[in-house]
């Protein structure tokens, strides 16, 4: 339960910061390139974070990671509200970024060190972790959004804050499921070599999702204003998480003959064309349909695609790994997701934003198209006659 607590900024900030920065400054601009800001910034130190929970323990990085986070959270609040320089929103959305916690990676670490005896249980617990993810999604927005546009525009980053650090500081204390940390070795031997080969295709998928989820929630705000309803935009985006959340609890309770590779395939391709037809949705309920039906894809093409990082990864580096997939991935499409999004919002309509969610959908389909695995992972029912890798 306090993995789940604690995971719910992911899905709170990004939509609370464009919120509050919208209502303070009347550009959607702004407010994607404040979100950006922070993403970048957690991109680029989520692998130096991932590899000291790796070689430092979760109960020792976690709570210094997180007290930095809601500093650089009441820093964006304050800096908003006092009208000071760009540049000090800038700084604190930074240090937020940097310091957010990857959370969704350290309880999948947890799942791989309590079930290495029984991997077979692997595909469930994802699963399992994947409809976590979504319920985050489903109620974070709804939270944040009639908070910010009911109480006040900081109302949703104040729950936010709270709830991050409340779920956080009780998670890094649970030590009896926490992996054991991994130090550096003290006599030069070189560490567990990282799989690029299946990695760095996998994190493109994830640049992918990261990249439509960052344009659909600035997307779905603005045109939920342009409809004048903009308290829907949180209910909109909860149904879209809804209809991920129930495709990752089919996934879940399947046992699927199809290799996980040629699952990850089939999602990504279903992703990109349930997200077509949202540039052409006319009014709110028709939005709330296309959206649930694109919400079918998601979670299975993550859940496929953590299962082949998580068979790759070396154990003196599996909280790194998914660090960097599902983190750094994720952040370095989010950013440029949500900054394009608001800048086409704010020259063209809320509308043609939504393309850049389809274009999402398609890098996420050549990303699956380049991803090879050992051909040890295929499933027993495909030919294994041909030993390295297989496309």
């Amino acid at each position: 339960m306090s993995g789940l607590v604690a995971r719910l900024p992911i899905s709170m900030v990004g939509i609370g910061i464009v919120l509050l920065a919208e209502a303070e400054t009347g550009s959607y601009a702004f407010a994607g390139v404040v979100s950006a800001t922070a993403l970048i910034a957690n991109a680029a130190f989520s692998i130096v974070q991932g590899r000291l929970l790796d070689r430092l323990g979760q109960g020792r990085v976690l709570p210094i990671a997180i007290t930095l986070w809601g500093l650089g959270l009441s820093g964006i609040m304050w800096s908003l509200l006092a009208e000071w320089p760009s540049w000090t929103t800038y700084a604190c959305a930074a240090l937020a970024g940097a310091s957010l916690p990857s959370i969704g990676a350290c309880v999948r670490a947890r799942w791989s060190f309590a079930l290495k005896s029984r991997p077979e249980r692997l595909q469930s617990a994802f699963a399992f972790e994947a409809v976590a993810d979504e319920c985050v999604f489903m109620v974070g927005p709804i939270v944040v959004t009639v908070l910010a546009t009911t109480v006040h525009a900081t109302a949703g980053l104040i729950a936010a804050l709270a709830v991050g650090l409340m779920g956080t500081y009780v998670f890094s204390a649970l030590r009896s499921t926490e992996p054991p940390a991994h130090p550096a070795s003290t006599r030069g031997a070189a560490p567990a070599a990282m799989p690029w080969r299946p990695l760095v295709p996998l994190t493109v998928v994830m640049v992918a999702l990261g990249i439509l989820v960052g344009a659909a929630e600035v997307a779905t705000v603005a045109f939920s204003e342009e409809e004048g309803q903009q308290g829907a935009a949180g209910f909109l985006l909860a149904l879209w998480s809804f209809g991920s959340l129930v495709a990752g609890l089919i996934s879940g309770a399947i046992t699927w003959r199809a290799s996980t590779l040629t699952r990850l395939r089939w999602a990504a391709l279903a992703l990109a064309g349930t997200l077509a037809p949202l540039a052409l949705a006319p009014s709110i309920p028709v939005m709330g349909v296309v959206l649930l039906a694109s919400g079918f894809a998601l979670s299975p093409t993550l859940i496929a695609a953590v299962m082949l990082a998580e068979n790759v990864l070396p154990p003196a580096r599996l909280t790194e790994g998914m660090a960097f997939l599902l983190q750094t991935g994720l952040a370095i499409g989010l950013a440029p997701g949500a900054a394009v999004a608001g800048a086409v919002i704010d020259a063209y309509g809320a509308s043609p934003a939504y393309l850049v969610c389809f274009g999402g959908g398609l890098l996420a389909v050549a990303g699956t198209l380049l991803t090879q695995v050992p051909a040890s992972m295929r499933s027993q029912n495909e030919e294994s006659a041909d030993a390295g890798f297989v496309a």
